[in-house]
């Protein structure tokens, strides 16, 4: 008789794999399909340097169970460095400015890491939600009121984003570079999520006392984790402000943290690719709701809604409609709990 359990094994490696192949070929072509609409070469763009902020949230939720309310902060903390790079040194060649905003985002989270994480006492997921909420939301008002940043009108006119002689403006060209970076990006967080370290990820999520007592140093596991998904922030601030042309205080606060959680959970977190799909769904349900006369009031409180009901009645996200549960990260646990330690 076949089971559910007895029929995943087959289901594993082929769903998101084919999801992966048709995001890929999709985000290839797009540019040949949009380009007699610039504004919507930039939406697309926008998507893709958000995909990363999604991921990096993935990376700490969706494997290794970090609820994390601060991904906007090493987002936008790094857009504000790489403009006051610009505005102040006139620097924007990209050999330098975004390894450095990856710097500033993995060392700014590995500082919250060392706070939240590496206490003498195992913190709680209340603890570090809103430990992280509450930076992002001090990073926010602290900026606001700074006038050498811009205070709450932000930086504008950020310098563009050089390569040699050649400076790059928003278009295909830019769409292309953040593709190949996320996609550089995406495949390095697949394989860490695949390789041993990404085994003990998904261990310590399921059941943490049980690593501890195998003795596994867990929170520096979460440490660590936390510090590389700050990193893939970092740079996603660094190309949002580049593309923008524009960083804000609101692009570092609670706000575009808690929408980094919905794209995640939208789609299918502890997938990888789950708040990527997350992403493009919101952004453009976003984008074609606030374009529409007689609903543009009521928008967001609509997206609200259908938000909402699918976090509540599938947790799971869009992705859980095709991918098994043996084939998520979180189906490791789920097969111990029922045959035991393996």
């Amino acid at each position: 008789m076949t089971t559910p359990a007895s029929s995943s094994p087959a289901r594993i490696g082929r769903a998101l794999p084919t999801i992966e192949t048709l995001a890929l070929l999709a985000a290839l072509v797009a540019p040949l399909l949009l380009g007699e609409s610039p504004e919507l070469i930039t939406l697309a763009t926008n998507i893709l340097i958000l995909s990363l902020l999604a991921i990096s949230f993935d990376l700490c939720w969706g494997y290794s169970g970090i609820m994390s309310f601060g991904q906007a902060l090493f987002f936008g903390v790094a857009g504000y460095v790489i403009a006051l790079v610009g505005r102040d040194l006139e620097f924007s060649h990209a050999w330098g400015t975004l390894p450095l905003a990856m710097a500033v985002g993995l060392l700014l989270s590995f500082l919250f890491a060392a706070f939240l994480l590496l206490g003498r006492r195992t913190p709680t997921v209340i603890f570090v939600a809103l430990g992280t909420l509450t930076g992002a939301y001090a990073a926010e008002r602290l900026v606001s009121g700074w006038q050498y940043v811009g205070a709450g009108n932000g930086l504008s006119s950020i310098k563009l984003l050089q390569f040699g002689e050649i400076e790059l403006v928003e278009g295909p060209a830019f769409y292309y570079l953040a593709l190949a970076l996320l996609l550089v990006c995406y495949l390095a967080a697949r394989y860490i999520v695949r390789s041993q370290f990404g085994l003990v990820l998904a261990g310590m999520r399921q059941n943490e006392e049980r690593l501890a007592f195998f003795g596994y140093r867990v929170q520096v596991f979460k440490a660590l984790i936390f510090s590389l998904a700050g990193l893939l922030a970092g740079l996603a601030g660094a190309l949002f402000s580049y593309h923008q042309g524009f960083i804000g205080p609101g692009n570092m606060g609670p706000g575009l943290s808690t929408t980094a959680v919905l794209y995640a959970l939208f789609g299918g977190s502890g997938t990888l690719i789950g708040p990527v799909v997350g992403t493009f769904l919101i952004e453009t349900i976003s984008y074609v709701l606030a374009d529409q006369d007689a609903i543009k009031q009521y928008w967001p409180v609509i997206l609200g809604v259908v938000l909402l009901v699918v976090v509540v009645f599938k947790p799971s996200g869009i992705l859980g409609f095709f991918v098994s549960r043996r084939e998520r990260i979180g189906s490791y646990g789920g097969r111990s709990a029922k045959g035991g330690p393996r």
